[in-house]
């Protein structure tokens, strides 16, 4: 009989990507963490205080897509979409601006791990179509090398006891 057979399901560590609008780096992170993270590994992003009508970055899109990364299904949305009974619960909140950062989070169900990941908003960085669409691939490429270094963790790492530190600990490379 296959030993694969035996092994109990295990359950994708759930990570929610925090920034302000959910519209640049918490989206780059949502979609990069889904793509590399090989079922392991299933991510979602929100936002503190996206406006009414906020939509992803067509620069964050552009950089995924050109990376092959899928962005269907991505949207910006309120961080109170993962609040509620009905919402899924997050093993690890990672805040990738500085200021959500700041800002006082909802009661998070399940009390799960938190680290923040700071990144400059790369839609704050050049005039030209050219530098902007170099600051969101930056931008993606540091992101995509902490998720690597996390994805890589060996599993007792991603336990909960130890996440939180784990996750914090990426954040100083």
């Amino acid at each position: 009989m296959n030993d694969l057979m035996n092994e109990p399901q295990v359950s994708p560590l759930t990570v929610l990507f925090l920034c302000t609008h959910n519209s640049a780096r918490s989206i780059l992170a949502e979609a990069l963490l889904n793509d590399i993270g090989c079922g392991r590994f299933k991510a979602y992003s929100a936002g503190s205080s996206p406006s009414e009508n906020q939509q992803p970055n067509p620069f964050a899109l552009r950089v995924l897509q050109h990376a092959g990364v899928s962005t269907e299904g991505l949207y910006s949305k309120s961080w109170d979409a993962f609040s509620g009974p009905e919402a899924p619960t997050m093993d690890l909140i990672i805040t990738v601006c500085d200021n959500a950062a700041g800002e006082v989070c909802p009661i998070w169900p399940g009390h799960p791990a938190t680290a923040h990941w700071g990144y400059s908003d790369p839609s704050n960085l050049g005039d030209s179509e050219e530098e902007k669409l170099a600051a969101f691939n930056q931008t993606m490429l540091m992101i995509r090398r902490r998720l690597e270094l996390l994805t890589s963790l060996p599993k007792e790492k991603l336990e909960h006891t130890y996440l939180q530190q784990s996750a914090r600990e990426l954040s100083e490379l």
